[in-house]
Order: structure tokens, then C-alpha cells, then sequence
């Protein structure tokens, strides 16, 4: 017991030494808890594991500390590993004494690096003396893993809880005061973890009322990614009131060893990025205030002048607009440069700081270009800037009040000018002149209206002038405009003035006058009225029209021209004292220079009216008894042409109509052969064209009829229009029923077919041919087929009529008729007939020559065929021949 007692009291005496100058803080430490089992087997792990993590390195380790380092070798093998120094060479013997030097070696590098081992020596650690042992690997720690932690001038075990107080700051729940209870839930461990690497530690699933579990997790993600061996227990730690401040403290320390490195690496390259960051933007800043200072100067400049160009506009719109763009300089483009003039003084004194706080000496701008160059010019423009905006709206205000009167000025005048436009004009006419009675009164009415109203408008004229004083008084940019309009408007209210009284005089005199003349219009108007409707029923008579159509009828028209003949001489006396009363009213006229409008009011007739009338009733007698005379002598030549006319008509016409008959004969009658018919024909076709010259006479009596205008002919049924139209079927009908004689003779000899046959085609056609015109309706040429043995459905009969009708006509004619009937009885050439009989020609060659076509066919025939036909082979059979 004593013994143990006085190895507590070495060992308590040798910790006071060995840790004074790392931990001059923890003389406040509980020293009972150094007797408490669990203090020292939370060292014995922490220590043991702590001196593996080095070991092993060497390819080694221990497993029981107090014996594993008696010997001394592995203690000093542990000293080079964690010093990287290499101790003197060690005894290799086992005696006691051996192991003694081995330890003493260890001790005395130990004490070479600046610790005092108080109270503990060789023989102790190889003893086996566990506190002894546990004390010296702790001395170990503190030197080699403490001691070097250095965080803002605090060091050892300061240094590293400064460390983690600073990693652990950020995350909840965790509050690191001390190297015991703060780690109890396991928390700090793994906020330590997860600063460095998150990646390893879902940090937002812990919970704190699961320590083991956190503390596992963290030992276990430090032993497996971190290589910091598991250095606790999770549950001794829990279990213990207050953990061992110095096994915490080891295995925290193998944390700051693993992440300091990367943190020293890392905050090295802040601190060169840091400084050459700053150097950029003070090189930036430098570049932008000089790039901002020369744009903000040269907007200025640029500006001034245009804010100092003080020319007025003389219109209001001019000056707005001026104004606007003021407005527009205010809200677009002034605020932007606002905004870069206080960048720029922002950005200088920022400038300023950094570089002052980084030693650097102060940015000196270029000439011109310093803060107080800027404000001074700032300064200037604003002066500009604010005297400009007072005269523009000076000027705004002086150009609205002439606007204002300008605008009067104009509404005044123009009310003026549309009231008096035309009043001169009106004024100056003489009306009067050639006005009635009536018109004059009513005109004197009209002129005292005017002069109320001129009265009315005079104080109109003086504001005009008023206004235009003003404007005058005001610098009116168009007074010349103003005055030339006012003086105007005054010199035309002066001549109205004038105009007015002289109308009213002479409106005065007329009006007497036309008293005296409206009395006379009055008695001529009584006396005009009777003797021009005498006048114009005898130019109706004598301009009558009228028709007659023989002698006796115009025998009686010239007995009535002769009674009215009898009457003239008493009707002239009427007209002369009617013109009498007109002669007085010029006189009136041209003695107190009246202008007389030529109308009465009384009666639409003007003495030039009766007097024409009159004149042409004279005139109309005499063409009259001319008229009437004419009309006799026309009677009679008319009744001459209709006669002749008459006469031959009713020769001509029976006999077109009998040689109409005549040829429909010959078309229908069967007999004798075509050669026959056609002969036939051909005298009947010279027979009519003989008899020509007498359709030419009849047409020179007919136009002779019409130029006379002569419609009826009581002595003839027959008109020219009837012989024409007889004449021309006639013509139409021979030649056509030539041509149909020709072509059936031409069928019959290209389809062989026998007399008899067209005899019997003829006969068919002719017995269906109920019109007698030559053409069948389709009913009954189907008729007629059926009747010749066809037996005909709709479909192969609208095959047919393709065929006999293919225009459509809705008739078949005889040509048809035949054509269809000789294709369905005769043979035809086919082409390989045709072809057969070249080759029989060419005598079996492939090529027949010009010579043998010419030699086998006729003449015209040859050439066409040759001329037609093209080259079937390249060989010539020879020299100078030709060949197809």
C-alpha cells in the first residue's frame, strides 16, 4: 500500500513538471479522478490505439502498453516515426540493463526537444508501471501532437479547442467548451466530419438524443475514410459522468492533424488568390472609372452646347417639342449619366481604400479626369441645364399668349371674312337693273336687312384691330401677316360703308321707274296672249305632216291651205299694236338707262317671240303650196313605179316556184341512172343561171320603189323579199341536189355497189323522208333501218347516229344515209391490202423505187405517192436510182 501510494505521488509530481509549460490551465483539474479505473482504461485505449495509428507505419504495433514498451525498442521506433528523426542505435540484448538503456534513450530524445520528465525513469517503464508508462505516452502526445496547434496567437490545448469551437460554430446542437462533457453525445465529433467532409455524414439525421449512435458513426467514418483509428468506446464515454479530458483530447487531435494539412494547402491559395484578386480589381476599377470619367466628361460636353442654344422657335409646337426633348434629356438621358457619376465617385473611393489598405499607393487619374474635374463639370452642366429650362418656359409661355391671340386674331377674321365674303361683290351689282317690280321691292327689303347687320358687326372690326396691336406689342413672329390682314379687314369695312348708301339710292330710283314700266308689261301681256296662240295653231297647220296615198286626198289639203291664206292680212294689223306697247317700254328703258331683263313678268312671250312667229307663219305659206304641190307630183310617179313593178313580179314568181317543183322531181324520181339524173341537173342548173338577168331588173324596179318609199302594191302578192328568198332556194337546191347525185355516183364506184341498190336506198329514204326535204328525224331513220332487216337496241343505235349525225344536228341526210348503208354492204381496201399490193410492185423487195412507182402508176398518182411516202431502207439498189 505505501508503495502505491508513493508511485501516485511520483507520478502526480512528474505530470505537475511534464505538462507546465503546454498546460500552465489545468492545475484546476480534478486529481481523484486519476484513481478512477474508468480514467484509465479510456488512456489505455485512447493511448494504445494512438500509438498503433504511428506503429504502423513501421510495419507494427503493440497490444499491451505497458509491456510492449519495456524493452524500449518499439518506444523508440514510435519517437522516429513521429519525429522523422532517426535515435541512437539500440541495445540489442534482453538483460534488464539492456532494456534500462533502450528507455534511457528514449527519454533523453524526449527531453532533447524541450520537455522536463519529472519523477519518471527508465526503470519504471520497464517495470511496466502503467501510470508511469501512461504519463510518458501522454508527454509524447502533448509534444509531438499539441504542442504544434496554433490558432490566432493561442496555442497547445487552447489552440485546438479555439479549432473546434470555430469548425463546429455553424451546427445545431453543438457547443464545444471543453474536452469532456461537449463530447458526450458524439455530436462535435461529427460536425467536425462533416465540415471537412460532408460527404461523409448526413449531418441533418443525427439526433441528439442518440449519443452511441453518434459517436459509432463518427468513429466508424474516421477509422474508414479519415485513417484516425478507434481510439473510444462509444459507451464509456456515454457511462462516464465526465469523459478523460486527455483521451478526447488525443483522438481530437488526430482530426486537426487529418484536415490541417488540407487547411494549410487551402488557405495558402485563398491568400495568393486573395491578393491577386484584389490587384485585378483595383486594376479593374482604375480601367472603369478612367472608361466611365472620359464618357461621362464627353457626354457633358456634347451637351452643354445643345442646352445653351437659346434660338427661339416661333411656333408653339416648335418650342413644345423643344421642350420634350428637354423632358426626354431629364427622364432618359440625364438619370443614366446620374447614375455613372455616382458609380464613379463610389468606385474612386473604393479604389482608394483597397489600395490603401493593402499598402498600395494612391490611384492618381489621368489630367482632367479627377472626382472634383467631374463635379466641376457636373456643376456647369447644371447651371446650363436649369437656365435653359427657365427660357423655355419663358419663351413656352410668351409663344402659348401669342398663340392664344394669334388664334383669336384668326377665328375673328375668318368670321368676319366668311360674313363679309362676297358682300361687295353683292353690293356693287346692278340687279336692279334688269329687275322686276317685284324683284326690286324685294331687293330693297334684302339691302335694309344688310345694313342692320352691318351696323351689328362693327364692334367685331375694332377687336380685330385691338388684338392686332398686341400682337405687335408682343414681337408676333408673322405680324407682317397680322397687320396685312387687319388692314385689309378695315379698308373692306370702309368700301362697304360706301357701297351700302350707294345701293340704297339707286334701288330708289328704280323702283319709280319700274312702276310706270309694269303697267305697260301688264296691257302687252293682255293683248300677246290671244294672238300667239292664233299664231301657233297656224304653224301647227302649216307644218303638219301628212300621208297620203292618192290624188284625191291631196286635192283636198290644198282647198283648206287656201281659206287660211284669206285671213293674214287681219291678224298683221293685231301684231302691230301689240308691238306698239313694247316699243314705249324700251323707250322708258333707254332714256333712264334701265336694264330690262327681257321677261315679262305678266306672260312668258317676248315681242321677239311674236315677231319670229309671225315671220315664220310667212314663211311656212309659200312651203306649204310647195309642199302640197310636191306631194302631187310624187303621188303620180309612184303609182307609175308601182305598176311596172307589179308586172314582172307575177312572172318571176310562178315561175321560180314551178322550177322548184320540177327539181324536187328529179331528186325523188328513181328512174333512168345517176349519169342520167346528173345530166339532168346540169340543164335545169343552166336553164336558172340564164334566167338571172331577169332577177337583176326586178331588183333595179324594186330599189327604185324603195327610194320613193313606196310600202304597198295593190297590183302584186309577190314582194322582192319573196323573190329573193325563192330565188336563193332555188339556187341552193339545184346545187345541192348536183352534189348529192355526184356523191352517190362516187360511192357507187368506190364501194362497187349496183344501180339497184341506190335505187333501193333512195326509195327506202324517200318512203321515211316525211317532210320531202332531204333529211330524216332520227325516229324514222330508225324506222327505216328496222324496216331494212336491222335489228337495232338503244345502244347500238346511238352508236349508229354517232356515226350518220356526228355533229349532232339532229337530222340524217341522204349523203349520210348512203355513206352508212355502203359501209355496211360494201367492201373496203384495208391497210394490209393496200401494203400487199406495194409489195407486189416492189416484186417481194422491202423497198419499192421512184422509177417503178412511176413506171406502175399513173402519172399524178406517182408523184403524190412519192412525195407522201418516206424512205423505208438506206441501200440504193443502184447508181442514181431513188428509193421509198
Amino acid at each position: 500500500m505505501t508503495t502505491v501510494i508513493e508511485t501516485q505521488q511520483h507520478y502526480e509530481t512528474y505530470m505537475t513538471s511534464a505538462t507546465g509549460d503546454y498546460m500552465g490551465q489545468e492545475d484546476d483539474w480534478d486529481r481523484d479522478l486519476l484513481l478512477d479505473p474508468a480514467w484509465e482504461k479510456q488512456q489505455r485505449k485512447t493511448f494504445t490505439a494512438w500509438c498503433n495509428s504511428h506503429l504502423r507505419k513501421a510495419g507494427t504495433q503493440i497490444e499491451n502498453i505497458e509491456e510492449d514498451f519495456r524493452n524500449g525498442l518499439k518506444l523508440m521506433l514510435l519517437l522516429e516515426v513521429i519525429s522523422g528523426e532517426r535515435l541512437p542505435k539500440p541495445d540489442k540484448g534482453k538483460m534488464r540493463f539492456h532494456k534500462i538503456a533502450n528507455v534511457n534513450k528514449a527519454l533523453d530524445y524526449i527531453c532533447s526537444k524541450g520537455v522536463k520528465l519529472v519523477s519518471i525513469g527508465a526503470e519504471e517503464i520497464v517495470d511496466g508501471n502503467v501510470k508511469m508508462t501512461l504519463g510518458m505516452i501522454w508527454t509524447i502526445i502533448l509534444r509531438f501532437a499539441i504542442q504544434d496547434i496554433s490558432v490566432e496567437e493561442t496555442s497547445a490545448k487552447e489552440g485546438l479547442l479555439l479549432w473546434c469551437q470555430r469548425k463546429t460554430a455553424p451546427y445545431r446542437n453543438v457547443n464545444v467548451q471543453n474536452f469532456h462533457i461537449s463530447w458526450k453525445d458524439g455530436l462535435a465529433l461529427c460536425a467536425l466530419i462533416h465540415r471537412h467532409r460532408p460527404d461523409l455524414i448526413d449531418y441533418s439525421k443525427l439526433r441528439k438524443d442518440d449519443p452511441i449512435g453518434n459517436l459509432n458513426t463518427a468513429f466508424e467514418v474516421a477509422e474508414k475514410y479519415l485513417d484516425i483509428p478507434k481510439m473510444l468506446d462509444a459507451e464509456d464515454i456515454v457511462n462516464t459522468p465526465k469523459p478523460d479530458e486527455k483521451a478526447i483530447m488525443t483522438y481530437v487531435s488526430c482530426f486537426y492533424h487529418a484536415f490541417a494539412g488540407a487547411e494549410q494547402a487551402e488557405t495558402a491559395a485563398n491568400r495568393i488568390c486573395k491578393v491577386l484578386a484584389v490587384n485585378q480589381e483595383n486594376e479593374r476599377l482604375m480601367e472603369e472609372y478612367e472608361k466611365l470619367a472620359s464618357e461621362l466628361l464627353e457626354w457633358i460636353r456634347r451637351t452643354i452646347p445643345w442646352l445653351e442654344n437659346r434660338v427661339a422657335e416661333q411656333t408653339m409646337r416648335a418650342m413644345q417639342q423643344k421642350l420634350e426633348d428637354f423632358r426626354d434629356y431629364r427622364r432618359v438621358h440625364k438619370p443614366p449619366r446620374v447614375q455613372e457619376k455616382c458609380q464613379l465617385e463610389i468606385n474612386f473611393n473604393t479604389l482608394q481604400t483597397k489600395l490603401r489598405l493593402s499598402n498600395r499607393p494612391a490611384f492618381m487619374p489621368s489630367e482632367g479626369k479627377m472626382v472634383s474635374d467631374i463635379a466641376n463639370a457636373w456643376k456647369g452642366l447644371e447651371q446650363v441645364e436649369k437656365g435653359y429650362e427657365e427660357w423655355l418656359l419663358t419663351e413656352i409661355r410668351r409663344l402659348e399668349r401669342l398663340d392664344h391671340l394669334a388664334e383669336k386674331f384668326k377665328q375673328k377674321c375668318s368670321l368676319h371674312e366668311s360674313w363679309t365674303g362676297g358682300k361687295e361683290g353683292l353690293l356693287s351689282q346692278k340687279d336692279y337693273e334688269s329687275a322686276s317690280l317685284m324683284e326690286i321691292r324685294a331687293l330693297m327689303r334684302k339691302h335694309e336687312a344688310f345694313e342692320s347687320d352691318l351696323a351689328a358687326h362693327q364692334d367685331r372690326v375694332e377687336q380685330i384691330a385691338a388684338i392686332a396691336q398686341e400682337l405687335n406689342e408682343l414681337d408676333y413672329h408673322d405680324a407682317s401677316t397680322v397687320n396685312a390682314r387687319c388692314q385689309a379687314i378695315c379698308d373692306q369695312w370702309d368700301n362697304l360703308g360706301t357701297l351700302t348708301q350707294k345701293r340704297r339710292d339707286s334701288l330708289e330710283r328704280v323702283e319709280k321707274l319700274w312702276e310706270t314700266i309694269d303697267q305697260l308689261y301688264l296691257e302687252f301681256a293682255k293683248r300677246a296672249a290671244p294672238f300667239n296662240n292664233w299664231m301657233d295653231g297656224a304653224m301647227e297647220d302649216l307644218q303638219d305632216m301628212f300621208i297620203v296615198h292618192s290624188i284625191e286626198e291631196i286635192q283636198s289639203l290644198i282647198t283648206a291651205h287656201d281659206q287660211f291664206k284669206a285671213t293674214l292680212p287681219e291678224a298683221d294689223k293685231e301684231r302691230m299694236a301689240t308691238m306698239g306697247i313694247h316699243t314705249e317700254v324700251m323707250k322708258i328703258a333707254q332714256t333712264y338707262g334701265i336694264k330690262l331683263s327681257g321677261v315679262n313678268p305678266y306672260t312668258n312671250l317676248s315681242p321677239q317671240d311674236i315677231t319670229n312667229k309671225w315671220e315664220m307663219v310667212k314663211q311656212l305659206v309659200p312651203l306649204r303650196d310647195q309642199m302640197l304641190q310636191e306631194e302631187v307630183a310624187r303621188q303620180q310617179a309612184n303609182e307609175r313605179l308601182r305598176r311596172q313593178f307589179a308586172a314582172q313580179a307575177n312572172i318571176i314568181g310562178p315561175w321560180i316556184q314551178t322550177k322548184m317543183e320540177e327539181i324536187g322531181h328529179v331528186s325523188i324520181d328513181i328512174a333512168g341512172s345517176l349519169e342520167e339524173q346528173m345530166n339532168n341537173l346540169k340543164t335545169y342548173e343552166q336553164n336558172i343561171i340564164n334566167y338571172k338577168s331577169n332577177i337583176d331588173k326586178l331588183e333595179g324596179d324594186h330599189q327604185l320603189i324603195q327610194e320613193a318609199l313606196i310600202f304597198d302594191n295593190k297590183h302584186t302578192n309577190y314582194t322582192m323579199e319573196h323573190i329573193r328568198v325563192g330565188w336563193e332556194q332555188l339556187l341552193t337546191t339545184i346545187a345541192r341536189t348536183i352534189n348529192e347525185v355526184e356523191n352517190q355516183i362516187l360511192t357507187r364506184d368506190a364501194k362497187g355497189i349496183s344501180q339497184e341498190q341506190l335505187n333501193e336506198f333512195r326509195a327506202s329514204f324517200n318512203h321515211f323522208d316525211r317532210k320531202r326535204n332531204g333529211m330524216m328525224d332520227p325516229d324514222d331513220f330508225r324506222a327505216c333501218l328496222i324496216s331494212m332487216g336491222y335489228d337495232l337496241g338503244e345502244v347500238e343505235f346511238a352508236r349508229i347516229m354517232t356515226l350518220v349525225d356526228a355533229n349532232n344536228t339532229g337530222v340524217v341526210t341522204f349523203q349520210a344515209f348512203i355513206d352508212f348503208m355502203t359501209r355496211e354492204t360494201a367492201e373496203t381496201d384495208t391497210a394490209e391490202q393496200v401494203m400487199a399490193s406495194f409489195k407486189i410492185l416492189a416484186s417481194d423487195k422491202p423497198f419499192i423505187t421512184v422509177d417503178e412507182l412511176r413506171r406502175e402508176l399513173p402519172p399524178e398518182q406517182a408523184e403524190y405517192c412519192i412525195s407522201r411516202m418516206t424512205k423505208i431502207t438506206s441501200t440504193s439498189p443502184s447508181p442514181g436510182s431513188s428509193f421509198l
